[in-house]
């Protein structure tokens, strides 16, 4: 299984670290993408761009090793998205060469408009990505996706002329309350440790008031809405819940 997870800012991945963990400890493909650098964070106060740029990427190498997946970071202008055709246009080409079975994304009505743009664009890029003239359409603006950061990028790396991605990507989007689309809950108990090393990682570098503690705390209680131990909690937009044998 490869599984995408696709958000603007370095740290946005939190919600779902002990899912993506998880999974990579099963085997599956990981690869976290940021569609910005998070340049604008106050943290860096006056520090040059390329200052700037060089600590992001290092978070994302961290968090990306910390939990055994690949990561690539899109240049989209932190708090500058629109949720563009070119903005999808270069997430679907990197579908196209990941080839992902899963997406997980922002919800939809996040106040923060970079994370609502990189939800629109994740969930456009999807029918993008299945049109062959359209990922290999030419265009000097939106170059080939540089995945010079992502070594060891297997998923897709032979492909020359860029090959339609048509299989059914199941979306998964942060838990939102108004959310229309059905609730999902993932176990993890077993990864809750790691998940809290990261958001330990980015609270000594943002000086959060919250703590590691409290965010065991909050993955616990969310646990108990499923019956176990600690949980992630998502919606899912695409595809069908799978069957099961009886109601529980």
């Amino acid at each position: 299984m490869r599984i995408m997870a696709v958000f603007a800012h370095p740290d946005d991945e939190i919600g779902c670290i002990g899912t993506l963990a998880k999974h990579a400890a099963r085997g599956d493909e990981v690869m976290l993408v940021w569609t910005t650098l998070g340049e604008l964070a106050s943290q860096f106060g006056d520090a040059p761009h390329e200052e700037v740029t060089k600590i992001r990427r290092q978070h994302g190498a961290w968090v990306a090793d910390k939990i055994g997946a690949q990561h690539h970071f899109l240049d989209m202008g932190d708090s500058r998205m629109t949720g563009s055709r070119a903005e999808g246009l270069q997430l679907a080409r990197l579908y196209a060469q990941f080839r992902p079975n899963a997406v997980i994304t922002w919800s939809d009505d996040h106040p923060h408009p970079d994370h609502r743009m990189s939800a629109k664009i994740a969930y456009d890029a999807i029918t993008l990505a299945r049109i062959p003239k359209i990922i290999n359409e030419a265009d000097p603006v939106l170059p080939p996706p540089d995945l010079s950061d992502t070594p060891n990028l297997e998923s897709g790396e032979e492909v020359q002329k860029r090959e339609p991605w048509r299989e059914s990507i199941r979306f998964y989007q942060y838990y939102a309350p108004a959310s229309p689309y059905p609730e999902v809950l993932i176990n993890v108990e077993d990864t809750l440790e790691v998940a809290a090393e990261v958001m330990g990682f980015y609270q000594d570098f943002y000086k959060w008031a919250w703590s590691s503690e409290q965010f065991r705390e909050g993955r616990e209680r969310t646990g108990q809405l499923g019956g176990v131990k600690a949980a992630e909690r998502f919606n899912v937009r695409m595809a069908h819940l799978r069957a099961r044998d009886f109601l529980d």
